[in-house]
């Protein structure tokens, strides 16, 4: 068994903005908007109620409330796709592992949870789809099966297209998010993400994860076993 580690939902490079954290650490998780605009993607941030009771537009900037939204992953159907070296990673897991989201999150009207990155969910992987390798009867079956997805919803965006389809039953988006990074100082003294030093006992990862690029991947089983503990697996 092994984890791989990506970053997703909105964030300040994409958007300007990222989703909110509450002060018993649940959040609302909020994808990056679209930027495919032959997407068949109807809802926009206004249309999407969270689970706080507000529309996800409610958290973001005026600027952005009104854009489609690319929900990847997408915990309905617990499905994510993935194109160029981060499918690369993606097509190295096998069923019954782990790929586990954390996101860029803020606090909302209160001081107590840090601006930072926390994990807010996982797969427990049932089957990956290389599309690069299905004949066209295949592709459309799969479009078929798995058309929730945010990558089958775009226009022509099948070349290259790699998807990961999570057991219903063993993945989730969590109901509390857990705090992985800390802010640290880069030469020129810019802040940035990096796994805090409780992370880096607990998962054996470290350095930053500002990005996900490359995904970070979790193989030793005493980590592992920290990991399963961390998510109540």
């Amino acid at each position: 068994m092994k984890a791989i580690l990506l970053r997703v939902g909105i964030d300040k490079g994409t958007d300007g903005c990222l989703a909110p954290i509450f002060k018993d650490l649940t959040f609302e998780y909020i994808p990056l908007s679209e930027t495919d605009t032959g997407t068949k993607e109807k809802k926009n941030y206004n249309d999407v109620i969270g689970r706080n009771g507000k529309s996800l537009a409610s958290y973001l900037p005026e600027k952005v409330k009104t854009r489609k939204m690319h929900f990847d992953p997408e915990f309905e159907t617990f499905t994510y796709g993935d194109k160029g070296s981060k499918a690369k990673r993606l097509k190295k897991l096998n069923s019954h592992d782990l790929l586990v989201f954390y996101a860029g999150l803020t606090p909302y009207d209160n001081n107590i949870n840090p601006e930072a990155l926390y994990i807010i969910g996982y797969f427990t992987v049932k089957e990956v789809i290389d599309f690069d390798l299905l004949s066209v009867n295949e592709k459309d079956n799969y479009c078929i099966k798995y058309f929730n997805n945010a990558h089958i919803k775009r226009h022509n965006d099948l070349d290259g297209l790699v998807i990961v389809k999570g057991f219903n039953n063993r993945s989730k988006l969590l109901n509390k998010a857990i705090l992985i990074s800390e802010t640290r100082l880069n030469k020129i003294k810019r802040k940035y993400h990096a796994v805090s030093p409780e992370m880096e006992n607990l998962i054996g990862i470290k350095g930053s994860i500002q990005r996900s690029i490359p995904p970070r991947i979790i193989e030793n089983d005493e980590n592992l076993k920290n990991l399963l503990k961390l998510l109540k697996y």
